[in-house]
């Protein structure tokens, strides 16, 4: 099963600047961040000198508000799955006869989650600075603010600590199911808190005409139409479907669904046991041949080690089929996957599609053990090339040594990893400082 191919010496790095700028800590996700913050950051600076929104006795709340919403709309409507596919089908028009520079940055594009992050942060202390704003002008005794307006404003206020909390990255590994649910039940209360402290401060600030006369003037009311319209779409394709569940071994569970969606190669859906508890996401593989699609899910956590075990007959699906990693492979003429255990599920649709040149190269446990011979057939009919390492047999490669020499001998132009957090920072990173595209999950969901 292994290729025929040396393993060719890895070239040294790239100076310090480079290698500096390649870093997980300087990555297009943290670069989106330090973007946000500095437009942000530019505006506050703006409104604290020419834009006098904090005067003697007067503070612009409006404006204030403006800020916290223009943030918050972006942090949400960048996670709608319809704006995610169109941000990869954007990012994917580049022909591959585009420069190598420009087409690897566009290649990021799953880095997205930047935006949502960055906006996240900044609107919540862009909330701070107006729930101060709104304590001052309180504190004046002027009457302009009433007690709902400033319940709401301090109720929201606690939530947001409460979920960007949660959200810190330790705390999030360690209590991924709590710090999920404090997001979508936090969030949805921090929405609907939203919308009672914008109607309570338009009745504060306007003692004639209905609410939505001055709606329509009022930006932050779209954003929030917006907003709520995209957090309620994908429960509004919630269903319970049938699924059929093979267990090629007790490490993993390969499912079938077919309920009248096919989804492209490269995409994910999300499944539940419980939908108000917790959602897990895994790579759709669909067949060319075949409608329905198949999941590929291997036993990492009291989650998918019961799945596993007590095979469900149904499960839960909501939204759309959502562009992952893997559908930047088409801005590149050759391209290497590096695939880790059940990481081969997310490459499989790619390797059946052969959209473009593949090498694949697949370090697992037994693999016809582990995931049956049909799958292993199947990989092998679509890539009889492919390295596929038996690590009960060989132990564990040097993955970033692997992936160059396939990059290498196979003449390719990125090198697309997938593989758990660790491995695919390892072998990015890995790539990129000696000068090589390559891409791999950033686990940001």
């Amino acid at each position: 099963m292994m290729a025929p191919y040396s393993q060719s010496e890895l070239p040294a790095k790239q100076g310090w600047i480079q290698r500096v700028w390649k870093n997980p800590a300087l990555e297009h996700y943290v670069r989106l961040i330090i973007l946000v913050s500095a437009i942000n950051i530019g505006w506050l600076i703006y409104c604290l000198t020419e834009g006098q929104w904090f005067t003697q006795g007067n503070v612009a709340l409006s404006s204030l508000s403006n800020m916290v919403i223009a943030n918050f709309f972006v942090a949400i409507v960048i996670r709608q799955q319809y704006v995610i596919n169109l941000l990869f089908w954007l990012a994917t028009r580049a022909p591959v006869t585009w420069p190598l520079s420009v087409r690897w940055h566009l290649g990021k594009v799953y880095h997205h989650g930047g935006l949502h992050s960055g906006c996240a942060v900044n609107g919540s202390l862009w909330f701070a600075l107006f729930t101060g704003a709104l304590i001052y002008q309180d504190s004046q005794g002027s009457g302009s603010v009433s007690d709902t307006s400033l319940y709401a404003t301090l109720g929201i206020l606690m939530l947001l600590v409460i979920i960007i909390a949660m959200a810190m990255p330790n705390i999030r590994r360690k209590f991924h199911n709590a710090f999920e649910r404090t997001h979508r039940f936090a969030g949805w209360s921090v929405l609907i808190l939203f919308w009672v402290q914008t109607i309570a401060i338009h009745s504060d600030q306007h003692t004639s005409g209905t609410f939505w006369q001055h709606a329509l003037e009022t930006p932050a009311v779209w954003l929030l139409c917006a907003m709520t319209f995209s957090i309620i779409l994908p429960w509004l394709r919630l269903r319970k479907v049938p699924v059929a569940i093979s267990t090629p071994s007790r490490h993993v569970a390969l499912l079938k669904f077919n309920y009248g969606v096919t989804p492209f190669a490269g995409s994910s859906m999300a499944i539940s046991r419980s939908p108000l508890s917790e959602w897990h996401h895994f790579a759709n593989v669909p067949s060319p041949t075949e409608p329905g699609y198949r999941l590929t899910v291997s036993r990492a956590g009291d989650w998918t080690g019961k799945l596993i075990d007590d095979k469900p007959s149904h499960v839960w699906v909501k939204g759309i089929p959502t562009a992952g990693v893997a559908n930047i492979e088409v801005l590149f003429k050759r391209v290497v996957y590096i695939a880790t255990g059940s990481g081969i599920g997310p490459c499989l649709p790619h390797l059946l599609a052969q959209k473009l040149p593949i090498q694949l190269v697949w370090s697992t446990r037994d693999p016809r053990k582990t995931y049956g011979d049909e799958l292993v057939d199947e990989i092998l009919a679509a890539q009889p090339d492919a390295l596929i390492w038996d690590t009960d047999k060989e132990g564990k490669p040097d993955m970033v040594q692997l992936a160059y020499a396939a990059y290498h001998a196979f003449d390719a132009e990125a090198v697309i990893c997938i593989s758990n957090q660790k491995l695919t920072r390892q072998v990015v990173y890995g790539m990129e400082s000696r000068g090589i595209p390559a891409f791999g999950a950033i686990w940001d969901s």
